[in-house]
């Protein structure tokens, strides 16, 4: 990949309370590719505000210190429109991602070969070597519902495989509905010009959001396994497992709503609050999101 295409890149990451997984994370992104990328650390009010500023200054990157917690979205919808006019693309990522030796720049081709390209993600991997299913069809009201119900108890049933996109692999690049907001590149104008992330959504769902309203608007997203990262696991939300059930939950029935929001579709809608509600509350016992 040229390096003009590079030096209008940056990468921006939210951190929560996550200052232990920065340098593993920065480390990464300098010695991910052979020219160093600019990276913006906004950070959500965290607690360790300290060491995350010693950490960002001795590696060189900017911190966007936000006085409140904006959640994932709107702390990335910050840091983007800080960003200079010559940036023309942003790798967003987790402070607990990996990136392998030229990801940015296996995802930046893809933006150069087709103009219409307004999302790009990666193969994500998991600390095991397992690859995550970060490239998926948008859920259904078929399949989400079977998602929901069957995916503990049958982890191979059809609609958790459809949803997930299992029957096409791993190894195979695709257009698919939404990518992992874990890591994923896109182009500036696109993300722009929908007014970035939905911040209604504090947390999850707010990249399956972005995939839905980029789809929309005629822009593609594509997964490529030509790029790898590694993602090590939802570290700022450990603590807090009951709670980001409900806000799992809260932010599943923001996205059906906005899908589904025909009039007519009105009682589907109560039905779906009512059966999230009460899976939400089942769930949060076990601090499980399923």
């Amino acid at each position: 990949m040229s390096s003009p295409l590079l030096q209008s890149t940056v990468v921006v990451t939210v951190t929560y309370n996550s200052s232990s997984h920065l340098p593993k994370f920065l480390d990464s992104v300098r010695t991910s590719e052979d020219l160093q990328l600019t990276v913006i650390v906004a950070d959500n009010h965290s607690s360790d505000l300290e060491a995350t500023t010693h950490i960002v200054r001795l590696q060189g990157a900017r911190l966007l210190a936000l006085g409140e917690n904006r959640g994932y979205g709107g702390a990335i919808n910050a840091a983007i429109s800080s960003l200079p006019p010559h940036v023309t693309s942003i790798l967003i990522s987790n402070p607990d991602v990996e990136l392998s030796h030229g990801a940015t720049s296996a995802l930046l081709a893809e933006l150069a070969a087709d103009p219409l390209v307004g999302s790009v993600g990666p193969r994500v991997l998991n600390s095991d070597g397992t690859t995550y299913p970060s490239g998926r069809e948008l859920p259904s009201l078929r399949t989400g519902v079977g998602h929901a119900l069957f995916a503990r108890i049958w982890p191979a049933n059809p609609w958790s495989r459809s949803y997930r996109a299992e029957r096409q692999g791993s190894d195979v690049r695709r257009a698919v509905g939404w990518l992992s907001g874990s890591c994923l590149l896109v182009r500036r104008t696109a993300f722009e010009e929908l007014n970035g992330f939905d911040e209604g959504f504090f947390m999850y769902f707010e990249d399956v959001d972005l995939g839905y309203r980029l789809g929309k608007a005629g822009w593609k997203n594509i997964y490529t396994p030509e790029a790898s990262v590694v993602h090590t696991g939802a570290h700022s939300t450990s603590t807090e497992s009951g709670k980001m059930v409900r806000a799992h939950h809260d932010s599943a029935y923001r996205y059906l709503e906005k899908k589904y929001s025909a009039p007519y579709l009105a009682p589907v809608r109560w039905a779906l609050k009512l059966g999230l509600a009460v899976r939400a509350r089942v769930l949060a016992r076990t601090g499980r999101l399923g």
